[in-house]
């Protein structure tokens, strides 16, 4: 199923319209519209802004066809893919309802972003720079990142990754609870 497709879906199983969907977030109703006949690819800030407006985490939208199992070990190609575009989260387990914790291995492009509007949610969240360079904006403070460098944060502040490095990053980050 196609972001489109699958933003539809869950909009309509919730009974939403876009125009109430665009009230509940801020997001315009003719962007809702520009998704779902898949003429626009949002931004993975934006789409998480809609999606908390139904609301559904990244990781229930994406993994929306698979059940929750008792699994304790998975293998690379069994992670469940979360963006498009520069961006790829993978996540560990597809399903994550009744869970308290999320983790992801992030990719991002060079030049790639979380959004211009930097996000925030309930919570907290960590993670590793792997390789690459990433700046890290949290409320008011911005810095750069690399192998080997770590953050640690409420997610009440608001915040945004961007990569800036040639080469693309990579970065194991979690979360709790989760919000993907």
């Amino acid at each position: 199923m196609d972001l489109g497709t699958r933003l539809r879906f869950v909009r309509t199983a919730h009974n939403l319209s876009q125009r109430e969907l665009a009230k509940r977030t801020g997001v315009t109703n003719s962007t809702i519209s520009l998704i779902e006949s898949e003429d626009m690819n949002p931004s993975i800030g934006t789409l998480k802004r809609i999606l908390d407006g139904i609301p559904i985490t990244l990781g229930e939208f994406f993994s929306l066809s698979e059940h929750q199992e008792d699994r304790f070990f998975y293998r690379a190609h069994e992670l469940t893919q979360i963006g498009s575009g520069g961006l790829s989260f993978l996540q560990i387990g597809a399903n994550l309802t009744g869970r308290s914790l999320q983790i992801l291995r992030e990719h991002y492009a060079p030049g790639s972003d979380t959004g211009s509007a930097p996000y925030a949610h309930q919570g907290e969240e960590g993670g590793i720079i792997i390789s690459g360079r990433v700046e890290v904006t949290v409320g008011d403070q911005m810095t750069i990142l690399g192998p080997g460098d770590a953050y640690y944060f409420d997610s009440r502040n608001p915040h945004r990754f961007r990569c800036i490095s040639e080469e693309p990053c990579e970065l194991i980050s979690a979360c709790t609870p989760p919000t993907f």
